[in-house]
């Protein structure tokens, strides 16, 4: 293998991975009450062979939730109980981050506090579903209409985000990934399709990326940068989001980004979950690297979508750093040695990805068995 083979070690800020194989989040709605369970502990550490482990997305307060049975942080029990989940990873010789979450208008009243109104930059609805649980299984509704946050309120969205952070490091993690991706919160200012706002959150490009940017301030003061990640979705239309001109958007963005020495910057290439290319929305990512590169960023390169492992090399010889992995992961507890001997790979059930035990979670034979 090259140095910059997929199973070649890497520093990525204060992070030291065995190899470029990440795992990337996934939401699997096994948390009741929003408290990691030991059951949550065994899966992550039978996964633990991945370069660096990314959690599903938790939540950073009762407001930042939108789905039914997802972690939190910021409940001292969700600490306790991440703290198992840590242990048990490091004890098999991995690292792992948990990225933090705010769905923003991805919600629905049930799952808000007093059963209000989930919250955006602006009060429109996102075209979309979520997760609630009717006699213990998921079911998927449309979510609720948001209220538009008023700009005090802001600062102490930021101070929540800045409180994860701290409580993460507190349970063990190794660092921390900004969930600004996919339709949620931050991605909901970032882009044009859901920010109406004509305050100094809104408007410019400027504007719109002024939260994602005090976010990644307050959560590197907080824990250090080389301990941060940032996940970022540039033309995905996950959860009915869209930006009119997502190009000079997200080179702004790193430009802002390489101001802080992150650990690495996490990039959905086209449709999260989906296409690569979308003929509709043509975004140039070797442009965007060079743009971040010129300003001065030095964070790890990671690119996530649809890979195996010959797209996987052919992207770290294109200067991809680390490579996200994340259906695969579901099925194959043991993805780093499949790769590396070419399979063979068990096959997800869909059916069992949302809620439920360790059926289609946890029982997944390793190459072993």
């Amino acid at each position: 293998m090259t140095t910059n083979s997929l199973f070649s070690p890497l520093t990525a800020g204060s992070l030291s991975l065995a190899n470029r194989i990440v795992m990337a989040p996934l939401t699997r709605n096994r948390a009741p009450g929003a408290v990691p369970t030991p059951l949550m502990a065994t899966y992550y550490q039978q996964r633990a062979s991945a370069g660096l482990l990314i959690t599903e997305a938790t939540a950073i307060s009762h407001q930042g939730q939108g789905y039914a049975d997802v972690p939190g942080l910021y409940a001292p029990e969700q600490i306790e109980g991440w703290k198992r989940v840590t242990a048990a990873v490091h004890g098999a010789g991995g690292k792992i981050v948990t990225q933090l979450w705010h769905v923003g208008r991805v919600s629905h009243t049930d799952l808000q506090p007093d059963h209000g109104a989930p919250v955006a930059p602006s009060a429109i609805a996102a075209r979309t579903k979520t997760v609630l649980l009717k006699d213990g299984a998921p079911v998927f509704v449309e979510t609720s209409l948001p209220r538009a946050l008023e700009a005090s309120e802001l600062p102490g969205i930021v101070e929540d985000y800045r409180k994860a952070a701290l409580a993460a490091i507190e349970a063990g993690f190794d660092g921390v990934e900004i969930h600004a991706a996919n339709g949620y919160l931050i991605d909901q200012f970032l882009k044009t399709g859901s920010n109406h706002r004509t305050d100094a959150y809104g408007g410019s490009i400027e504007n719109r990326a002024r939260l994602l940017v005090e976010v990644i301030r307050a959560v590197t003061d907080a824990v250090g940068a080389g301990r941060t990640g940032v996940r970022l979705s540039p033309v995905t239309p996950a959860n009915d989001v869209i930006d009119a001109d997502p190009q000079p958007l997200f080179t702004h963005v790193m430009n802002e980004l390489a101001k802080f020495d992150l650990a690495y910057v996490h990039f959905i290439e086209g449709a999260t979950g989906g296409a690569r290319e979308l003929a509709e929305r043509p975004f140039d990512y070797d442009a965007l690297r060079a743009a971040y590169h010129a300003a001065g960023g030095k964070a790890a390169w990671m690119v996530n979508n649809g890979y195996d492992l010959p797209m996987a090399e052919q992207a770290l010889e294109h200067g991809a750093d680390l490579v996200a992995f994340g259906r695969t992961y579901i099925a194959n507890p043991d993805l780093v040695a499949r790769l590396a001997q070419g399979g063979p790979f068990n096959q997800p059930d869909n059916k069992t990805f949302y809620g439920g035990g360790a059926k289609g979670y946890t029982d997944y034979p390793a190459l072993a068995a």
